[in-house]
């Protein structure tokens, strides 16, 4: 079966693969991939097609995601376990975990991790869902749909400043706090459902300058609620150093971001963790302070011309990558 039947073509696919085959060589019949964000399967299926010796963990909110991507890895009896959890999960996953798969990788490390952040293409391609602004749908947002509040309830019960901050913060919105007035004058007048009450708010509420020359007028306001939603900062922020942890010695994570408060926390995160504790001017690392990663790719990786004309989703992302080189204990990558 084919990604195209699937729907959802990866991002970046053969990239990934190059960039984890190292350690999944290494590791050789113990390589455990962890795929955080496995969506559709997509690029799980590829690993496991490319690295035959290796297993997948998959981890995805969305129960019926996971359920999809299951059936279609069936074709990979004994590689690959799926679990339902937000990926800032994955290190309890992996304590709980039963199987061989898990065994491998509590006693081998991670060989690879691959995080695809943000909403997936399958999320966005459900309109009941809420993620897109260019359909009338309800306002919900949610990736695992059994919990946690959605997007109506952000705009139905924050405070003036709660919501204006999260417009600001999360979608770098210039008009957040007009917006945030307007919210709640219409919803006094009834609460917000669906989506396209909201997007007719934001047209009308935006400057028709701005409007011509700054895309739709939706697409901040969207992200903003979708990343209050779902916690996607807090998540990310979180599961860098749990990750990192779990990486066998010449491990590898790889993190693709889409919007600039992904990439800023990935980048500084891996810049700390790449940068020797010992202070500036000392001929050498002291003892216990030397970097116990390194950086795998130079600044943020692009999509060529060639993916993004097949795949247009890949125009925004932004790849990096980092390589356990040592241990805590002063062990190093051979």
């Amino acid at each position: 079966m084919t990604t195209n039947e699937h729907g959802h073509i990866p991002v970046m696919r053969d990239r990934m693969a190059q960039l984890l085959q190292p350690a999944v060589d290494k590791l050789g019949e113990q390589a455990v991939i962890v795929d955080g964000t496995l969506g559709a399967g997509g690029h799980t299926e590829y690993f496991l097609q490319q690295f035959p010796k290796a297993s997948v963990i998959g981890i995805d909110r969305d129960a019926q995601a996971l359920a999809d991507a299951t059936r279609r890895l069936a074709a990979f009896p004994g590689r690959f376990v799926g679990v339902h959890t937000r990926f800032d999960g994955l290190g309890e996953a992996i304590d709980a975990g039963e199987g061989e798969i898990f065994d491998k990788v509590r006693a081998a490390g991670v060989a690879g991790a691959l995080f695809d952040l943000g909403v997936s293409s399958m999320q966005l391609d459900q309109a009941e869902r809420g993620f897109a602004y260019k359909v009338d749908a309800p306002l919900d947002m949610r990736m695992d749909p059994s919990r946690g509040i959605t997007a109506a309830d952000v705009l139905n019960t924050y405070s003036h400043g709660e919501l204006a901050h999260v417009l600001k913060a999360y979608g770098d919105e210039r008009f957040a706090g007009k917006i945030a007035s307007a919210v709640l004058r219409e919803r006094e007048k009834e609460p917000f459902k669906n989506s396209a009450r909201l997007v007719e708010l934001l047209y009308a509420t935006i400057p028709a300058a701005t409007r011509r020359t700054g895309g739709h007028p939706a697409k901040r306001t969207f992200q903003a609620l979708r990343v209050e939603v779902n916690g996607e900062l807090d998540a990310l922020a979180n599961v860098i150093p749990v990750i990192c942890d779990r990486l066998a010695l010449g491990g590898r994570v790889v993190f693709m971001s889409y919007q600039s408060l992904e990439d800023k926390i990935v980048k500084k995160a891996l810049a700390q963790l790449t940068t020797s504790k010992t202070p500036q001017g000392l001929p050498m690392d002291l003892p216990g302070t030397a970097a116990e990663f390194r950086l795998v790719t130079r600044g943020a990786e692009t999509a060529s011309e060639q993916e993004i004309d097949d795949n247009p989703r890949a125009a925004p992302v932004r790849v990096r990558a980092a390589e356990r080189i040592a241990t805590a204990d002063g062990e190093e990558n051979s």
